[in-house]
């Protein structure tokens, strides 16, 4: 799940990544400014999910994933969007306007 919030007086976008995987040991986020190397780990909450919060600048668009367990890659189901890869598998795609 993702939940967007301007920022008016920062002309930034607040974005939340929610994730709810059962069998979920880690969670990290990658992709975002094109960055495949360097991922962001969601945080385990009480009620199961993970979840990240990342200010992202106004008029643009990131192409991301989740890899769950270091192995398995998921993509973002409320994505406004999505891309095909290089790999022939699906980006999920963030547009922030």
């Amino acid at each position: 799940m993702l939940q967007k919030t301007y920022v008016k007086t920062k002309d930034l976008w607040k974005v939340k990544f929610i994730l709810k995987s059962d069998n979920a040991e880690t969670v990290e986020l990658l992709g975002l400014n094109s960055d495949w190397e360097n991922s962001i780990a969601l945080s385990k909450k009480k009620d199961g999910t993970f979840s990240a919060e990342v200010t992202l600048p106004k008029n643009t668009e990131h192409e991301f994933k989740y890899r769950v367990n270091k192995t398995e890659w998921l993509e973002e189901p409320d994505a406004d969007k999505q891309s095909v890869n290089a790999f022939g598998s699906v980006n999920s795609v963030l547009v922030l306007n």
